[in-house]
């Protein structure tokens, strides 16, 4: 136990002071019992609880993260961990890759039965599914979900900015007075370029190749996240990635099944299954006609964020995919989109169309129609600058 104690103490003292605090901090319940922390790989989870457990509680021993990559946890279950913490004053366990435990659900569950005064904070997959396939957790575990960075993280790390987020009504509304009281602190076309290239994910920060570092991550949240966590044989490794490539090439269009089923060697409705399990990891997003949804066919298939894009195949990026991935990206996490009508880029909640455009385009479109400008610093009306869609959250 000691160990984990040392182990804990110097992660806490080494971890960045500069990095961008997350808004999910506010968000969670900290009071519930068991909460569980999905994201997809490479977002920051290590580094949330980190900082959590560094702004809650310090080096104080009532607090302790261990990750279960540790080959210790070969040979010991969760339980008997926890309540070996407990009986030395423990109070809050910070659990890292959970899923490295092959009982895990059952084992946290355990903790939840025989400690009831044990907080356990655990992260997980974003392909993990924690109520559907652990019954087990169902009603006692508060789940959320840890992004990467919007371009108003990444804005106000790069500029020591405290700018907040806006709602999507904010911006369609007031987007005039919310871009002139930034202006006035910062320049955000000035950074634009670098946060689509590499701003999404966190490890820009290190000292390392990002792009190479950025296909790693992708490999591993494919042979790990994917084949893993849906008992995949290894076998079938080479096909799911030679279809994320296929996609990631075609671009935003609706995918040709019977194509790419030829293309991979293997049936139509496993390579329906596949894309699926890449949207769960968060390397693509699936985006339906109105009134459609799994498993049919999607209308369009699109990278998840733009650092993907310029990391999969970079001689091929297009300015048009760019922009409406990142439209994409922003809106995803709190608002439904579809495929939209002719003229429009696409239907957001059901009812509002949204034009994505190119710097130069000549506006001409409905006045329901809103036109989302690239390269614009400030729009008017229903003309909106697509950078500021960045700060939804």
């Amino acid at each position: 136990m000691e160990v984990f104690y040392r182990t804990h103490n110097y992660l806490i003292e080494h971890i960045g002071t500069s990095l961008v605090r997350r808004d999910l901090m506010d968000e969670i319940d900290w009071n519930a019992r068991l909460i569980g922390i999905k994201g997809t790989r490479g977002v920051g989870k290590t580094t949330f609880l980190l900082q959590y457990a560094k702004e809650r509680f310090g080096c104080d021993r009532s607090c302790l993260y261990i990750n279960l990559n540790n080959f210790y946890f070969q040979g010991r279950g969760i339980a008997d961990f926890a309540g070996e913490f407990l009986r030395r004053g423990g109070r809050v366990l910070l659990i890292d890759q959970v899923f490295k435990h092959p009982d895990w659900s059952r084992e946290l569950r355990l903790c939840y039965d025989r400690y009831p005064s044990l907080k356990i904070v655990f992260t997980g997959s974003s392909v993990m599914r924690l109520k559907e396939e652990n019954p087990e957790l169902n009603g006692i575990v508060k789940s959320y979900n840890l992004r990467g960075f919007s371009f108003r993280e990444f804005l106000n790390l790069q500029t020591g900015n405290n700018f907040p987020a806006y709602s999507l009504d904010d911006i369609i509304h007031n987007h005039e007075h919310i871009v002139k009281s930034i202006l006035s602190k910062v320049r955000p076309l000035d950074h634009f370029q670098d946060y689509l290239h590499h701003g999404f994910y966190p490890f820009f920060l290190e000292k390392c190749n990002f792009s190479e570092n950025l296909l790693k991550t992708m490999n591993m949240m494919i042979e790990v996240d994917i084949l893993l966590l849906k008992q995949i044989e290894l076998k079938y490794l080479s096909k799911i990635k030679k279809l994320l490539y296929l996609l990631a090439v075609a671009g935003p269009v609706a995918p040709n099944v019977s194509q790419l089923a030829t293309d991979i060697q293997t049936s139509r409705a496993t390579v329906m299954n596949y894309i699926k399990y890449l949207a769960d990891a968060r390397l693509i997003n699936m985006v339906y006609a109105d009134g459609d949804e799994f498993p049919k066919k999607p209308a369009r298939v699109m990278m998840h964020n733009t650092s993907l894009m310029y990391s999969i195949y970079p001689v091929k990026v297009e300015e048009q995919h760019v922009l409406e991935t990142f439209f994409l990206n922003n809106l995803w996490k709190d608002h439904k989109l579809n495929k939209g009508e002719k003229g429009t880029s696409f239907l957001v909640d059901g009812n509002l169309s949204f034009r994505i455009c190119q710097s130069g385009y000549k506006v001409k479109s409905p006045p329901h129609v809103y036109n989302v400008l690239h390269k614009a610093e400030i729009g008017r009306g229903n003309q909106i600058p697509l950078w500021l869609f960045g700060f939804l959250y």
